[in-house]
């Protein structure tokens, strides 16, 4: 099927758009947004746990060398213990 470039655009739709007039405020216009508690939670800092730098140096080393085990019993349980806990806080809300 070939396309025919003469179609003609119907009519009320502009065949070119401005992109300098999308998604910006006009001068002296505040955006207000408004975050979920969920997303709260996950910004703020105090309960994330710190980077370890030394301990993503030894696992790197640990994988160099051969000596890295992964153990898929203990990501399955706690790949369904987050997936448990997520379904549990969905019904709640």
């Amino acid at each position: 099927m070939k396309i025919d470039s003469s179609t003609k655009i119907a009519s009320g739709v502009s065949e070119t758009r401005s992109r300098t007039t999308i998604g910006k405020p006009s001068a002296g216009v505040a955006a207000e947004v408004h975050f979920s508690e969920l997303a709260e939670q996950l910004q703020s800092p105090g309960e994330a746990p710190a980077f370890d730098a030394a301990r993503v140096a030894e696992i790197k080393q640990a994988i160099a060398d051969g000596r890295f085990t992964i153990n898929a019993g203990a990501i399955a349980d706690r790949l369904i213990a987050s997936a448990s806990e997520l379904v549990a806080v969905q019904r709640q809300g």
